[in-house]
Order: C-alpha cells, then sequence, then structure tokens
C-alpha cells in the first residue's frame, strides 16, 4: 500500500487492517517489546525487520493473541481486540504462520489443510477428522494447496514432505481460512534459492484483498515484497519507511543490513 492510498484510506474514513497503541510486552523484569504504534492499511504488505532479539516474532504473538499485551491495544479493522482470545481474532479474519511449523506430521497434506479451515469455521482445531461430506471444504483445501504449488503432494503424509514443503502447507492452512489478515513469520526460512523464488512469487501474487504482514530474515525477499517496513531493534520501533528508504537508512546499516546482509555479498 503506498502512502498515497494510505492517505486516501484515512479520508475516507476507512479504519487500517491493524492499528497498535504503547503495546508492550513483559517477561517479568524483561521488556520485549515497548510501546510500539503501527498501522497497517487494508490490503498493505507491511514487513517486520530487525535482527535477533528484537521483539519480532513476540510482537506477532500480541498480535494473533498467543500472548497477552503487558500493556496498549490491539485493534482489527477498527476493533479493539485486545483481550480477545486467538481463536476470535481468526474469526474475524486473521491467520498466520510460525517460525517452527505447528503442523501434524501423521495427516495427509489434503487432511491437514482441511482441518485448518475446520478449526476456524469451529473456533477450534477439531482432533478426528469428518467425514468426506463437506465437498466444499475439501474443494478449498485443494484449491489452497495449488496456489501454494503442492497440489501434487496431497496425498501424501506432512512428515513425508521436505522442510520446504513444511513452508508450504502452512501457507496454504493460512491461505485456506480465506483471511483478512495474513501474518507469516520467516516463510523463507531454511528455504533453498528456488524455494525462496517460489515463496517470492506467491507472495507478489497473493489477492489484494488480503493485508499482509510478514517477518523475514532473507532480505532480498522482504524488501521485494513489501511495500512499507517498521525496523525494531530492542523491542522498539527505530525506523518505518519504504524499502528504498530502509537500505538507504544509515542506522538501519549499522543495526542490521551492513552486519548481516551485505557483509557477504
Amino acid at each position: 500500500m503506498t502512502e498515497t492510498a494510505a492517505d486516501e484510506q484515512a479520508v475516507a474514513g476507512v479504519a487500517p487492517a491493524l492499528r497498535l497503541r504503547g503495546v508492550g510486552r513483559r517477561f517479568g523484569g524483561l521488556h520485549a517489546v515497548r510501546s510500539v504504534d503501527l498501522e497497517v492499511a487494508p490490503g498493505e504488505r507491511r514487513a517486520i525487520l530487525g535482527p535477533n532479539g528484537a521483539g519480532k516474532t513476540t510482537l506477532f504473538n500480541v498480535i494473533a493473541g498467543d500472548l497477552s499485551a503487558s500493556s496498549g491495544s490491539v485493534e482489527l479493522f477498527g476493533q479493539d481486540v485486545t483481550h480477545m482470545p486467538s481463536r476470535h481474532r481468526a474469526r474475524l479474519g486473521l491467520a498466520r504462520t510460525y517460525q517452527q511449523s505447528r503442523l501434524l506430521l501423521g495427516l495427509s497434506v489434503e487432511d491437514s489443510i482441511y482441518l485448518s479451515i475446520l478449526g476456524v469455521a469451529g473456533g477450534h482445531l477439531r482432533p478426528v477428522i469428518l467425514k468426506r461430506r463437506d465437498r466444499a471444504i475439501r474443494q478449498r483445501a485443494r484449491e489452497a494447496a495449488r496456489r501454494v504449488a503442492i497440489e501434487h503432494k496431497l496425498a501424501e503424509l506432512v512428515g513425508s514432505l521436505s522442510h520446504g514443503e513444511h513452508r508450504q502447507v502452512a501457507v496454504a492452512m493460512a491461505l485456506a481460512s480465506e483471511p483478512k489478515i495474513l501474518m507469516l513469520d520467516e516463510p523463507a526460512s531454511g528455504l533453498s534459492r528456488g524455494e525462496r523464488l517460489l515463496v517470492t512469487e506467491l507472495l507478489l501474487g497473493l489477492d489484494r484483498a488480503i493485508t499482509l504482514i510478514l517477518i523475514e530474515h532473507d532480505m532480498d525477499v522482504a524488501l521485494r515484497v513489501a511495500e512499507r517496513v517498521t525496523m525494531m531493534h530492542d523491542g522498539n520501533v527505530i525506523v518505518e519507511g519504504t524499502p528504498d528508504e530502509i537500505r538507504a537508512n544509515e542506522l538501519v546499516h549499522e543495526l542490521y543490513l551492513g552486519r548481516q546482509h551485505y557483509a557477504d555479498e
């Protein structure tokens, strides 16, 4: 989402897809996230970047409801969800993946995606596969697999797949819920160059009705996909801007890019 488009939405009175006001998260005396203010417009592609320990995943967990905020507020499409459990946020249209894929290795790819749809519809993930009576849900599962180019693995057990294919299944499960906001935590982590290119093209091809927020250490992926970037360090937001502005920012180079992205090139 360009700044102009975001400004137009503000003038039109459209609520941000996501708004954080003073969000913090403490673990005892440790401040993992410190008073973060953030707005993401509907349809925007936003990357949240920073070195290890910056607080990115903790912030994701607070947004998704996996962790409660120690301070501040979280809004989805203008609705305060600060004290709302994660399953209710999912029913409002928020879907996410995790750094470590949370998959049921003994299920087939199709059944994994199928169950993810039922979980959102029912408010929780059901432990038993229902009879194949709901053809519409099965079709949604197959379509989600096709969108991430893993439809040829539908009948295979998740446990038999590669790490990259696990990432594809996790994204398919998130997409199958037909989210309004899709949050991806390091979708390219551990992937081969070819798999990273596949993930990048997948993200670039997402429906513009979906707001995309991602954490990613691969700067080539993140800065190609994102329209705006939020940089974090030590639990704080230190700078926001376009990918070009982030590339040119001296503080970003000092804290992150210069050390991790360019040193080996």
